[in-house]
């Protein structure tokens, strides 16, 4: 067993244009001061991290990594959410996605897909410069239109989309594997990897890509109420980044999973602060101890009722008090010692 590293906080929620959230050395500070251990970094905050220095300057790296060390803190991994959506993006939402990428390459597909391409490979650079052995960020999608289709899909179409979808991520995937960093996709609605099956349908189109891993985060399974334990137990071998974040699901006569198009406070899934949530975590920093995963417990906070401030501020003592000191021996070792054959032979009448 392993004890989970802990607590982080991913400040992709918190950065903005106002101090201490508009500079790396303010959001080391702030979180900090708050009790955060470690930091993940998501990269299309210019303000946080250059990623373009940073794949190309090991002094950069050592710097920016020195920056962070110096608050007590340590960087977890690297997020490209929004540039691995932009690997794969269907037409039909191309212009809502446009937002994501630099003015250069909006209105054209094409060239924003191989912006998004180069950019998650020199996060993966970057990655290895700052010591990091984990990367977080989304699938993209090119089939969630037709995830409950009507019309019905088309024979292969389905096929068709993950190799489509595993020839875009094959080339990150082995630059990530030169610069021996994981990619963990994190397991979402609105991404074509949404679940287990179609995690399995990609990891099988990339060939069993050694790097092609999972970000955990259990609210998103609450909304697609899917057994987040069982999760756990199935893929922790593939498991190498965490996200704490709760979630709830309380359907009516009126809505289920789909919400309705209702805002996010008005939906029957929504995601809430920590604790506020119907998430088991007991349950889930148990086996992610149990079987011994080397994973940072990071705080993702998503929440439509309370205020990122309280949230961030409870969301430090919240995961601390789960994270689980792995036992270094049994409770019931009493009876341990070398084996003695003879004693053992001797209990079973033998």
């Amino acid at each position: 067993m392993k004890t989970l590293k802990g607590p982080a906080v991913f400040l992709a929620q918190f950065a903005g244009t106002e101090a201490p959230f508009n500079s790396l050395e303010g959001m080391c500070k702030w979180a900090s001061d708050l009790g955060y251990k470690g930091i993940q970094i998501p990269t299309w905050e210019c303000n946080l991290i250059d990623i373009d220095k940073a794949a190309e300057s090991q002094v950069y790296c050592d710097e920016l990594k020195g920056k962070v060390n110096s608050y007590g803190l340590e960087i977890t991994e690297l997020s490209t959410h929004l540039q691995g959506q932009l690997v794969a993006v269907n037409p039909a939402y191309d212009t809502m996605f446009d937002g994501f990428a630099p003015e250069a390459v909006r209105g054209n597909p094409k060239a924003r897909t191989e912006w998004a391409i180069d950019f998650v490979k020199k996060s993966g650079t970057a990655s290895a410069r700052l010591g990091l052995n984990t990367h977080a960020t989304f699938s993209g999608a090119l089939m969630w239109h037709t995830v409950y289709p009507w019309p019905q899909r088309p024979n292969g179409l389905v096929d068709m989309g993950f190799a489509a979808l595993a020839k875009r991520w094959l080339p990150i995937l082995n630059h990530f594997d030169e610069q021996g960093v994981d990619v963990c996709y994190e397991i979402h609605p609105g991404e074509d990897l949404h679940d287990g099956i179609s995690y399995e349908r990609f990891l099988e189109a990339t060939g069993n890509h050694a790097r092609a891993n999972l970000l955990y985060d259990p609210s998103h399974f609450v909304l697609q109420q899917l057994d987040y334990l069982a999760f756990i137990d199935i893929y922790h071998e593939r498991i190498r980044a965490f996200h704490v974040k709760d979630a709830e699901f309380n359907p009516t006569g009126k809505q289920g999973v789909y919400g309705g198009y209702t805002d996010w406070k008005d939906r029957a899934g929504r995601f809430r602060s920590l604790g506020d949530g119907q998430v088991d975590f007991s349950g889930i920093f148990s086996k992610l101890t149990t079987y011994g995963l080397d994973l940072w417990a990071v705080m993702e906070w998503e929440c439509c009722i309370k205020s990122s401030e309280q949230g961030a501020k409870e969301g430090a003592p919240f995961i601390k008090k789960h994270i689980i000191e792995a036992a270094t021996r049994s409770f019931d070792d009493f009876a341990g010692g070398a084996i003695d054959e003879d004693y053992l032979k001797r209990i079973l009448g033998i």
